[in-house]
């Protein structure tokens, strides 16, 4: 839920401003608003959240509200409204995917990495939640990872226990 006790001020660099510009330059004076989606990716791409003050920000470059990049932020789950791990692990949670383990997959995830669907591991690495479809229903359970949105598919406790640690491993060697 959007809230604005949870608010982390911020500031775009001219860089980012920079390609504001260009996107919102795609579409015809006065239609700034259809450049909302792409802008809103690119925050998100810069600081990994839409935090109130970014979307403020974003509908003051884009002469809109703020409700309506609220309104839309809240509606698509490929925006977060807080912040999340370096890598956020997305389960497919719908019925073909559960009825071949994807609720044993978000246990086992729950209980390797000590957090709740939604918070984010001590380290800043994981966070986890449940999606919807991912259009996988032959390969189930299935997961994504954003930001890159790598895909794995026939999950088992061991093969996630197993890209938990490849994961860890990269982020040390990144390091």
């Amino acid at each position: 839920m959007l809230s604005v006790k949870e608010n982390h001020p911020v500031e775009f660099s001219t860089e980012l401003l920079n390609k504001f510009a260009e996107v919102a330059s795609r579409y015809p004076e006065g239609k700034q608003k259809s450049a909302l989606l792409p802008v809103l990716h690119l925050v998100q791409a810069e600081y990994g959240w839409l935090s109130t003050d970014a979307m403020d920000k974003v509908a003051q470059f884009l002469h809109i509200e703020p409700i309506e990049v609220y309104e839309v932020a809240t509606f698509y789950t490929m925006y977060f409204l807080r912040p999340q791990g370096k890598y956020n692990l997305e389960i497919c949670r719908t019925g073909p995917c559960c009825l071949v383990g994807a609720e044993r997959i978000m246990q086992h995830i729950e209980n390797t990495l000590g957090i709740k669907e939604g918070e984010v591991t001590s380290d800043g690495l994981f966070s986890w939640r449940g999606v919807e479809c991912l259009a996988a229903c032959g390969y189930g359970p299935v997961l994504q990872i954003g930001p890159d949105y790598t895909f794995y598919e026939n999950l088992t406790e061991q093969s996630v226990a197993q890209l938990i640690e490849t994961l860890k491993n990269k982020a040390q060697t990144e390091a």
